[in-house]
């Protein structure tokens, strides 16, 4: 009795932990609906990825739901530089980097392994494999391995996808830029599982389209 009572308090708590991971995810997202569906797909690469990677499910369904707040430092980013259609100057993307470090101020110290696991994607996606990344220039595996996983699945939905300041890439283009990059930019062995799970990749990408793709077919 007393073990069905405690995993049902279990169960319970971890409904709501997931429940305000959801509810952080939808504000990150609010002041513009594109980027709210960025989140979501490239959640769900980072999961693919994480699991062609051979992580445990339980890890990768955790990647899945904590992914979505990578950006939820942009927050506190001024609407003239997060909402700017043209390209930033040198003050304004400097101002513009400083999400990373605001997400995990935001996402940092709680109990909750879920957050925890979010506060450590939101500081260091932005990373890269040869240490000129942001904001703190880790290099290589002293990059916490969720941060190389979600900076692959990031860049690849951001170049895929338009913008009011820039045209989508081929699917084509964007693997090899993967390629190109791998060794400087990405963790070699996350860009080598990702390609191979490029099926699974594609899937996503056709199942969840731009707002306005899916305006445009119907």
């Amino acid at each position: 009795w007393l073990r069905a009572e405690v995993d049902a308090a279990t169960l319970e708590l971890r409904r709501r932990e997931e429940e305000i991971i959801n509810r952080l995810t939808l504000a990150a997202g609010y002041k513009d609906q594109e980027t709210a569906v960025h989140t979501v797909r490239m959640s769900r690469y980072s999961a693919i990825l994480a699991r062609t990677l051979g992580l445990p499910e339980d890890l990768c369904r955790d990647i899945q739901l904590a992914a979505p707040m990578h950006d939820i430092g942009k927050v506190g980013i001024r609407d003239d530089v997060l909402l700017k259609t043209g390209k930033l100057d040198d003050k304004e993307r400097a101002h513009m980097n400083q999400h990373t470090a605001i997400g995990g101020a935001i996402l940092d110290g709680s109990d909750c392994d879920l957050l925890r696991l979010a506060a450590e994607i939101a500081r260091t996606h932005h990373e890269r494999w040869d240490g000129r990344g942001y904001p703190a220039g880790l290099a290589g595996e002293d990059i916490p391995l969720v941060g190389r996983i979600c900076a692959v699945a990031d860049v690849f939905d951001a170049l895929t996808t338009a913008r009011p300041y820039k045209d989508a890439w081929s699917v084509e283009r964007a693997f090899d830029l993967l390629r190109d990059e791998a060794g400087k930019q990405f963790d070699p062995r996350c860009v080598s599982a990702f390609i191979a799970a490029r099926d699974q990749i594609l899937e996503v990408k056709v199942q969840m389209p731009d707002m306005q793709n899916a305006q445009a077919a119907a």
